[in-house]
């Protein structure tokens, strides 16, 4: 059976070189196909190698339920201080899951052994801050979830869920979910009529289309964008929060 790495709407450009994935780990980097058994119970994705964070859906090649896993959000933007949920679903197709994990690339330096992820609720750089709520249900097909509390900005990394079972071990090359954590900050700039305009700025565009609170003075005088005009002459001070994270406002200006 022949597998073919298809785009959906236009053939790419500058003859691209594909990244192919069984069960999460890569296993070829060649062309746009791959030839796999036809009884095979595996699942496999596929990307352009140098996008590898932008490949395909896995797919089960015989058997409605195979091994595989889908996150929910491939990026994240969350503020700082605040605390995040990531999540993925995965289905071990059938087979009884021995043991699973959050861990992160970024910390594989401090890893005992270099190839093996280690569980981020063991590492000291996230002592108190990581949950597994979910975990007691993390058996043949459920969510996974990761909770990170108190976020600070050297948390933003890519994030990865692995599981085993008695036949096999999800791969660890198989790309996670990127998370950005920013703060907030108030840009001032001059606009039309002699106004200015305040920006409410992050370095990185927020997650879940937040609405913006902005206070003068101490007291709010809107909920709306993260835009707002004040006259050049204001001797007022003013600063930003995203709704439902008032606690987690910018410095003023």
């Amino acid at each position: 059976m022949t597998l073919t790495c298809r785009t959906t709407s236009c053939p790419l450009t500058g003859n691209p070189t594909y990244t192919w994935y069984k069960n999460g780990q890569i296993v070829t980097v060649k062309t746009s196909t791959y030839s796999v058994l036809p009884n095979a119970k595996d699942s496999y994705s596929c990307a352009v190698k140098g996008h590898e964070d932008l490949h395909s859906p896995a797919v089960c090649v015989q058997y409605q339920y195979c091994n595989r896993m889908t996150y929910t959000n491939r990026r994240m933007c969350v503020l700082k201080g605040s605390t995040v949920d990531m999540s993925c679903t995965y289905d071990s197709g059938y087979n009884r899951v021995k043991s699973s994990l959050w861990f992160s690339p970024k910390r594989s330096a401090s890893w005992t052994n270099k190839l093996t992820p280690e569980d981020l609720t063991r590492d000291p750089g996230y002592a108190g801050r990581v949950k597994y709520p979910d975990k007691e249900r993390w058996r043949y097909k459920d969510p996974c979830i990761l909770r990170i509390t108190d976020l600070r900005e050297e948390d933003s990394a890519e994030y990865r869920f692995t599981f085993k079972t008695d036949n096999f071990e999800w791969g660890h090359s198989f790309p996670g979910t990127t998370l950005s954590v920013t703060g907030l900050q108030v840009k001032v700039t001059p606009a039309a009529e002699g106004q200015r305009t305040l920006t409410c700025s992050t370095t990185c565009i927020l997650t879940d289309n937040p609405t913006y609170i902005w206070y003068k003075n101490g007291q709010v005088v809107t909920e709306n964008t993260s835009l707002y005009s004040v006259l050049p002459n204001a001797v007022d001070s003013y600063f930003c929060a995203v709704k439902g994270h008032e606690g987690l406002s910018s410095p003023a200006c």
